[in-house]
């Protein structure tokens, strides 16, 4: 296993080191890389037992809604994932997903909401989903087609919404639509629909490189309740960014994890691998690669817990963030094509651990917002400070 002395880092508390040790037993226990063919059920089983050990409570805030604290603890839920991405991606899957499709209730559901969802989310016993992304409007969320209309004390959603991890196997979605207060991105709003909702169905199942239980889902009429509205009318666009502030963090975190098993891999690959009268790691090219694959992965590490850091101090990440997940997705997935390319014809293998990895990373660089636009984020939060900075 990769160095854990960055847990020694001041960015955590000894509850931290703690939550890490436990997490890592029982991952080794339980845990497996291998799910077999029906992704969906062995989701399902993901986040019961990730619920039933108590891990799910760390998405949830609010100890009166089954979460660990009043208040999400971003570092732990980043350890979390960092962790059980070196075990497994689907148990990565199914553990973030499940913070990202609830958190919007955490931060703005009304008491009724939350007692009626967070509950079940900590226990594993109700699955959650986040609908944002659209056929026309992936991360240009201000382009958004589905819209939702009050007719009395009713909202009627019509639209689409496609890439929705956990579409299909979600009990509830908190879906976002158009509701027309202002132009553009203000004039968005978010509820929460339940999976069996007359209006709502599952118009397709998306396959992808890495399986994940993924859709696209079709609102025709939908209704739903008035108390189903997520957050103020008109503010679905702030609902759906400070969501995406927390767990854009702990996709980063993720990365890390996969990135840390890629080079443990490639550690036990360039020890034990003979090649002409001497051991892989001998080699200077192999010591120069490795050394750029520890610095990308340490690099990762500090961005990401700093980003973590500031999130549980209070302060706005929403640059911090971006950096963070900008630079381990794209870090990851360079040490785990060196990975690859240090088992060479083994590391192409259908269902090697790197091969896996490979498949793995890619999405991360796209999901809750593309490299490209973590770019953009960056340079405008950079751009402001340095216009603050100027009108001292």
């Amino acid at each position: 296993m990769s160095d854990q002395t960055y847990l020694e880092w001041p960015f955590f508390d000894e509850r931290h080191r703690q939550l890490q040790t436990e997490l890592e037993a029982w991952a080794s226990a339980n845990v497996t890389e291998h799910h077999g063919s029906d992704l969906d059920t062995a989701c399902r089983e993901l986040v019961a037992k990730l619920g039933a050990a108590g891990w799910l409570r760390y998405v949830v805030g609010g100890t009166a809604y089954g979460g660990c604290h009043d208040v999400i603890d971003t570092r732990a839920v980043c350890l979390l994932r960092e962790t059980l991405g070196r075990h497994s991606g689907l148990a990565d899957f199914a553990f973030g997903m499940q913070g990202l499709g609830s958190g919007a209730i955490t931060l703005h559901g009304t008491d009724a909401q939350k007692r009626d969802y967070l509950p079940r989310v900590a226990a594993g016993q109700a699955i959650a989903a986040f609908a944002l992304s659209e056929p026309g409007s992936g991360s240009d969320v201000a382009a958004m087609a589905c819209s939702a209309h009050q007719d009395g004390d009713e909202y009627v959603i019509d639209g689409e919404k496609t890439w929705i991890s956990n579409g299909g196997i979600a009990d509830f979605y908190v879906v976002f639509a158009r509701t027309g207060e202002a132009p553009g991105s203000r004039g968005l709003s978010a509820f929460i629909v339940d999976a069996d909702r007359a209006g709502l169905e599952i118009a397709e199942r998306i396959d992808v490189i890495a399986p994940h239980p993924l859709a696209r889902l079709r609102f025709r009429e939908c209704r739903v309740p008035k108390s189903c509205l997520l957050g103020l009318p008109g503010q679905g666009f702030k609902v759906a960014m400070q969501t995406l502030d927390i767990f854009r963090t702990s996709v980063a975190a993720a990365a890390l994890g996969f990135a840390r098993r890629a080079l443990d891999e490639a550690l036990k690959r360039a020890t034990t691998r003979d090649m002409f009268g001497q051991k892989l790691a001998d080699f200077q090219i192999t010591q120069a690669k490795l050394a750029q694959m520890a610095t990308g992965v340490d690099t990762s590490a500090l961005l990401t817990y700093r980003a973590a850091w500031l999130r549980d101090q209070g302060r706005t990440i929403t640059g911090a963030a971006a950096m963070a997940k900008m630079t381990s997705t794209e870090t990851a997935q360079q040490v785990i094509d060196a990975a690859v390319q240090m088992w060479g014809g083994c590391g192409v293998v259908s269902d090697h651990p790197v091969e896996r990895l490979y498949r793995e990373i890619r999405s991360l660089r796209i999901y809750e917002g593309a490299t490209e636009v973590q770019q953009l984020i960056i340079a405008r939060q950079t751009l402001s400070a340095y216009a603050r900075e100027q009108e001292h």
